[in-house]
């Protein structure tokens, strides 16, 4: 074992551990917040803190795509929305005492996952019709960052006032709401400690992936395998912290916001990736590879809509059908690449 490989072992573990912690005080921060501003739970999920995971995520695919490596850009961003919702599955795990898709049916979660597959399909449009540009940059990429910005807005106007309401049972879990006297407690504080330690998360995720990046090269991988899976799942380990420990809180919005909400926002990669690449359109730099992690999201995201609609209340091994599913797609995904 090199020297090299060795010491970036090292610091890919260190990055864990950080993660580990931080992300664990940082989703209870999240849970205070989301109840004391009034925001919600989803929003703050969806918006706060898939945005302050991902920020490694960003460094790694905006860095590529300047560097050259469009495949290796795109493929991290798609391959890390399929690791993300594969981490879901994960977490649907971990709630014993129905699957997350029932015990978590909320009308934010419809429209996130209704969104994201709107936010996908944009991507999938300029793949087939790469060439248009100008400055380099596919007019479809300021589509999308539009999209997510509008998409937000109506995210936010359905947790004010939603117009669809899931059928409560005895194993549903509503998401707690504050008071207007609650909502008046003083947040300063934990907007404080929170934005730390999304900090330190980030500055952790991204010297997991540069380390990831590393164990990739010395093992002589492909860019596709290691932007699609080791940097993709890199960065999205503060997901699968942060889902993980919500659903242990009980905060099941919280769990899914996190995750869809981090898939959201991971779409833009592809639009900054776009801009930051200065050899014409990333969208017609890209191969197969990228478009299959396109597809394999696209049918994860429905499969999962489909579970939060359908609420399977228990299922195999005590999680859904749908998350089963997700962990198979995820998982031939994985020796697809790799093979």
């Amino acid at each position: 074992m090199s020297s090299s490989l060795t010491v970036s072992i090292a610091f890919f573990l260190l990055g864990a551990f950080l993660i580990g912690v931080f992300g664990v005080r940082m989703t209870h921060l999240a849970r205070e917040l989301a109840h004391t501003t009034g925001l919600g739970e989803a929003m703050m999920g969806a918006f706060f803190i898939g945005g302050a995971t991902s920020l490694s995520g960003i460094v790694t695919t905006v860095t590529a795509a300047v560097e050259g490596h469009p495949e290796m850009a795109v493929s991290n961003a798609l391959g890390g929305i399929a690791a993300q919702t594969a981490f879901l599955a994960i977490a649907d795990s971990v709630y014993r005492r129905a699957n997350l898709e029932h015990a978590a049916a909320s009308a934010e979660n419809l429209m996130m996952c209704a969104f994201l597959i709107m936010l996908l399909a944009i991507p999938l449009v300029a793949f087939a019709v790469p060439e248009p540009s100008f400055l380099g940059i596919h007019p479809l990429s300021l589509v999308l960052v539009a999209a997510y910005a509008f998409g937000i807005r109506l995210l936010a106007r359905t947790h004010a006032m939603p117009m669809w309401i899931p059928r409560r049972t005895s194993e549903t879990r509503s998401e707690h709401k504050s008071s207007p006297a609650g909502r008046r407690k003083d947040s300063r504080r934990p907007w404080f400690s929170f934005l730390l330690c999304a900090a330190v998360v980030a500055v952790a995720g991204w010297l997991l992936t540069q380390a990831a990046i590393v164990i990739a090269a010395e093992t002589e991988l492909s860019e596709g395998l290691v932007g699609g899976v080791f940097t993709a799942v890199s960065t999205s380990l503060p997901e699968l912290v942060i889902a993980v420990t919500a659903v242990r809180m009980k905060s099941l919005t919280l769990a899914v916001g996190d995750i869809i909400g981090g898939n959201g926002f991971d779409t833009l990669f592809i639009a900054m990736s776009d801009i930051a690449y200065r050899d014409g359109s990333i969208y017609a730099a890209i191969t197969a590879n990228e478009l299959y992690w396109l597809a394999i999201s696209l049918l994860m995201t429905g499969i999962l809509l489909m579970g939060l609609l359908h609420r399977e209340r228990h299922g195999i091994a005590n999680i859904g059908l749908e998350s089963v599913l997700i962990l198979l797609l995820y998982a031939v995904s994985l020796v697809h690449m790799a093979t």
